[in-house]
């Protein structure tokens, strides 16, 4: 086998068995977490974990109906301690950060457009439409197959799941 396959090869397999023990990780801590932060009456919004010199850094966007207070971050950040001291999960030291999704917040699947309907949405497409890549709009309606927004000049656009790259909530400015 010539050497420069090797050269490729390894590092392909360990970024792989890096990334797949990253996932892991994060389904382990998120079924750690997860029922306690919904126990005082937060949601999970997403939880990343990356490895970075030595260490962890864990980030865990916390959600709401009315909002999230620095006080929902502080008390959301002191039960994620208590429990991952006691359970143990991640090899090593972490830093954690626990915050809101924000203003212009990711989308992610039917629930989060269905959540954020009324609301103004940018999204980008992996295939164009209309020789557009992305539309800025009013989200109408969302089932499990797409999203529909309201353009300007009160256009209507479905656009399937399958064609979205990305999607966040847009900053409205009244």
């Amino acid at each position: 086998m010539p050497h420069y396959f090797i050269e490729w090869v390894l590092p392909l397999f360990c970024f792989l068995e890096y990334e797949m023990d990253i996932k892991e990780l994060e389904d382990k801590v998120k079924n750690i977490i997860e029922p306690v932060i919904n126990s005082i009456g937060i949601e999970l919004d997403r939880l990343s974990i990356r490895k970075m010199h030595g260490s962890y850094l864990m980030r865990v966007f916390i959600d709401k109906d009315n909002g999230i207070t620095i006080d929902d971050c502080e008390n959301v950040s002191r039960e994620i301690e208590a429990i991952l001291d006691v359970e143990d999960p991640i090899p090593g030291s972490y830093v954690l950060e626990v915050s809101s999704p924000g203003l212009d917040r990711p989308l992610k699947g039917a629930a989060d457009f269905r959540k954020h309907i009324g609301k103004i949405a940018r999204v980008v497409i992996n295939n164009s439409i209309d020789k557009q890549t992305f539309f800025v709009g009013k989200i109408l309606q969302s089932d499990d197959l797409g999203v529909v927004l309201l353009l300007p000049k009160d256009k209507e656009m479905k656009i399937p799941f399958e064609n979205i790259s990305k999607a966040r909530l847009e900053v409205e400015v009244e």
